[in-house]
């Protein structure tokens, strides 16, 4: 049977929903991840939903299924079901469970700290063994894995989790920030000081990092 026979795909509001047919999970895994392959162009930095009806799925089936389309560079932000256990697993994995319920590090839409500036906009996910290098701001559309690095003269803005390392102001600006709707970076530098993120404690929030008397402190990003 072809993908598309098992995978339907359609534009929402919040990026593409796709819906799964009845049939093994494995099935309609490999169906959907034949489907982006065969077109990537179409898929590639896209945000998606995924309805996969009544099925129980496993929280390791779907933080598995997550790294793939990542590595497809496609966002899962949702998993819809009408299964309590698959609701309660993808809500585990910090994926929304309804629509009209976006994701909570991206309920908040802050206005960035360089509005009206110019910058290197990364329409992607940034995986391990990425690195990003500009003399300026730097955006990215997307998630930043452990292993991937950014450095940038100016700030950096990332919408979505920022787990890699990131390097702001590296000419020495003091005055750089790092913006992220999840801000838990492996290692994070602005200008000459350096700063490890701390435990995560509750659920991920908006957070600006910027230097202040001499270190690096992080702060609700709602400006």
């Amino acid at each position: 049977m072809s993908p598309s026979a098992l995978v339907k795909v359609k534009g929402v509001r919040d990026g593409l929903l796709v819906t799964l047919a009845e049939g093994e999970w494995a099935e309609v895994r490999q169906a959907l991840l034949a489907l982006i392959r065969e077109k990537q162009d179409f898929f590639r930095g896209a945000r998606l939903a995924l309805d996969v009806g009544q099925r129980a799925v496993r929280a390791a089936d779907l933080g598995k299924l997550r790294d793939e389309l990542a590595d497809h560079e496609v966002t899962l932000w949702a998993v819809l079901s009408g299964s309590p256990k698959t609701q309660a697993n993808a809500q585990a994995l910090g994926l929304a469970t309804r629509l009209s319920k976006p994701m909570p590090q991206r309920a908040a839409r802050p206005r960035p700290p360089f509005l009206g500036q110019e910058a290197l906009l990364v329409p992607r996910t940034l995986r391990s063994g990425m690195r990003v290098e500009y003399e300026g701001h730097v955006v990215v559309f997307g998630d930043v894995h452990p292993g991937a690095e950014i450095v940038a003269t100016g700030h950096v803005i990332v919408w979505g989790r920022l787990r890699g390392t990131v390097h702001a102001g590296a000419r020495g600006d003091t005055q750089a920030v790092v913006c992220a709707l999840d801000l838990a970076p492996t290692q994070l530098r602005i200008a000459e000081v350096i700063a490890t993120a701390p435990p995560r404690r509750g659920k991920p929030h908006p957070e600006v990092a910027r230097l202040q008397d001499g270190k690096v402190v992080a702060e609700p990003w709602d400006a």
